[in-house]
C-alpha cells in the first residue's frame, strides 16, 4: 500500500494487488491514508496455500481485469463522506440494554456490557483534567481518524475508567500515535495483542495490582485500562473484522501489568535492577506506559532452583518456546527487532539478587541459555517462510552484516545460537505473587507493535487557561 500511495501522491495511476481475504483490510488502509477508493487488484484464495500453476491461472482469469480497470478508471480519488457519528451526536438513544445492544450490534463494543458515553458523563470525566477535548494527539493511520482527548474518554466512560486514569489513557494514545510503535499492524494474522506495562511510583496509589494474579481480570485499574485499550483500536483506529482486524485466532484483551515498583526498589539496595521503563530509557521516578504488541505467552511455572545457575535454565527454556515464527522479525521483515519479555515473581528476582547478581547478569546468563540449534533458526526465517528471499543460511546473515558473528561460529547445524542479537534485548518485568517461584514469558511481534514508552503527566493541562499579554 505504501508504494500505491508514494504513486498516487505523485500523480501515477497504480493498482495494488492484494489476496481476497485481506481486500476489506487494505480498502481501510487507503481511507485512514486519505485514498479513499484506491484501487485494487484481487487475487483468488491464499498464495502460500496453492501451487505456482494455479495461482498463475486464477491471476489471468480474475486478477488481470482487476488491474486493467483499476488503470484505465478516470474517476478522481475522493474521501468519501462519513456515514459515523459526529463527536457530539446522540448515536443512540434508549433504556440501557438498548443502548448496549446498539452498541454491539454496531461493533461499538467489545461484546460485554458498557457504560453508555452520555455527552454528561465524558464532560464529568473531563472535569478539572484541564485538557482541550478537542486537542488531537495525533491521527491514526489505519482510520484517518483523529485521536482526540474528547474519544479517549468516550471510550474510557465505555471501559469504566476513572478520571485519574486520564493521563496514563493519554500515554498510551501518544504510543498509538507514535510510527516507532506501528500501531497500522495491530490487526496483523498472528492476532498479537498489545500488553501494556506500568512502571512508577505512582501505580499502587492508582490502584494497580503488581501482586498475585497480576494478569487477571479482577483489579478494576489494571482491567478497565485494558479494556480501554481494546475499545479504542475498535471504535477509533478501526480494528474490527469488517475493516483492520484480520487476526487468525487472536488474543482475550489484556489486563495492564504493573510492575511491583517497591520490590524494585529493595532489589536496587543490594543490586543494579531498572524497571521495564529503565531499560527502555527513563528514569527511576518516572510513571511510564510501554507497550508492545504480543503474539504468544507462555507460564514457566514451579521454577525449582535456591541459586541462579540452578533457574536460569528453565527460565531460558521458556524464553525460548515463545521463539518461532517471531524470529523472522530477526532477519526478514526487520533487522534485530525480536525482543521478547520475561516476567518473574518477586521470589525469583530475590534469587538472584542475594547471590549479587543484578538484571545485566541475569540478561547475559539468559542470553547463553536462551538458545536453539540453528537448523530450526533456518527453518524459521527460510524454509518456513516465504519473508526472506532465497532461503537463506544464518552464515549467509552474518556476511551480510545484519546478524552478529556469535550466529555463525561453526557450520554444524545442530549447533546452538541465540534467539536474539544481544543480552540486552531480552527484557525483563519483576511483578506477580511474592511467594511463588513462576515466571512468565511472552514473544514479541517485532515492528508489528514495536517496544514504545512514554512518560505519564499527572498535571492538569493549561489547554483552557487563558494567557493574558501584559506587555
Amino acid at each position: 500500500m505504501r508504494a500505491s500511495i508514494a504513486s498516487e501522491s505523485a500523480g501515477i495511476p497504480s493498482v495494488s494487488i492484494v489476496c481476497e481475504g485481506f481486500a476489506g483490510q487494505a480498502a481501510a488502509t487507503a481511507r485512514g491514508l486519505g485514498y479513499d477508493g484506491l484501487p485494487l487488484a484481487v487475487t483468488v484464495g491464499h498464495v502460500d496455500a496453492q501451487s505456482a500453476d494455479t495461482m498463475i491461472a486464477n491471476f489471468i482469469q480474475r486478477t488481470v481485469d482487476d488491474i486493467i480497470a483499476g488503470l484505465t478508471d478516470d474517476e478522481t480519488l475522493d474521501a468519501a463522506n462519513s456515514t459515523e457519528p459526529a463527536a457530539l451526536d446522540i448515536a443512540a438513544s434508549g433504556t440501557i440494554d438498548e443502548i448496549n445492544e446498539h452498541f454491539t450490534t454496531a461493533g461499538w463494543s467489545d461484546g460485554n456490557a458498557i457504560i453508555p458515553p452520555t455527552r454528561d458523563k465524558v464532560e464529568r470525566y473531563l472535569d478539572g483534567s484541564g485538557h482541550d477535548p478537542w486537542k488531537t494527539l495525533g491521527v491514526a493511520p489505519s482510520s484517518g481518524r483523529d485521536l482526540t482527548i474528547w474519544s479517549i474518554a468516550v471510550n474510557a466512560v465505555m471501559a469504566g475508567c476513572k478520571p485519574e486514569h486520564l493521563p496514563i489513557l493519554i500515554a498510551i494514545t501518544e504510543i498509538l500515535a507514535d510510527p516507532n510503535y506501528g500501531s497500522e499492524h495491530s490487526g496483523n494474522t498472528t492476532g498479537a495483542d498489545a500488553l501494556v506495562i506500568l512502571d512508577g511510583p505512582n501505580s499502587e496509589a492508582l490502584g494497580f495490582n503488581a501482586g498475585p494474579g497480576a494478569q487477571r481480570e479482577g483489579r478494576h485499574a489494571n482491567t478497565s485500562v485494558g479494556r480501554w485499550l481494546r475499545l479504542y483500536l475498535r471504535n477509533v483506529c478501526g480494528f474490527t473484522a469488517e475493516e483492520h482486524d484480520k487476526a487468525t485466532f487472536g488474543n482475550p484483551a489484556r489486563p495492564v501489568l504493573a510492575e511491583d515498583h517497591d520490590y524494585l526498589r529493595s532489589l536496587a539496595q543490594t543490586v543494579t535492577w531498572p524497571s521495564v521503563a529503565q531499560q527502555l530509557g527513563f528514569g527511576w521516578s518516572e510513571d511510564v506506559v510501554s507497550m508492545a504488541r504480543m503474539n504468544s505467552g507462555v507460564l514457566i511455572g514451579s521454577v525449582f532452583g535456591s541459586t541462579p545457575e540452578e533457574i536460569t535454565p528453565y527460565l531460558a527454556n521458556g524464553i525460548t518456546r515463545v521463539a518461532s515464527w517471531d524470529l523472522t522479525h530477526v532477519h526478514g521483515l526487520g533487522t534485530d527487532q525480536f525482543q521478547p519479555l520475561l516476567v518473574i515473581s518477586p521470589l525469583l528476582a530475590r534469587t538472584f539478587a542475594t547471590a549479587g547478581w543484578g538484571l545485566a547478569d541475569v540478561q547475559a546468563a539468559l542470553f547463553e541459555h536462551a538458545r536453539i540449534p540453528a537448523r530450526t533458526f533456518e527453518n524459521f526465517i527460510g524454509e518456513w517462510t516465504n519473508l526472506s528471499a532465497g532461503k537463506p543460511k544464518l552464515a549467509d546473515v552474518v556476511a551480510a552484516g545484519i546478524l552478529p558473528g556469535v550466529f555463525a561460529e561453526s557450520d554444524d547445524p545442530e549447533r546452538l545460537v541465540p534467539i536474539v542479537t544481544r543480552a540486552e534485548r531480552l527484557l525483563v518485568a519483576v511483578a506477580e505473587d511474592p511467594n511463588r517461584a513462576n515466571a512468565y514469558a511472552f514473544g514479541n511481534d517485532g515492528p508489528h507493535g514495536w517496544w514504545t514508552a512514554k512518560r505519564i503527566d499527572h498535571t492538569p493541562a493549561s489547554d483552557l487557561i487563558c494567557n493574558i499579554d501584559r506587555s
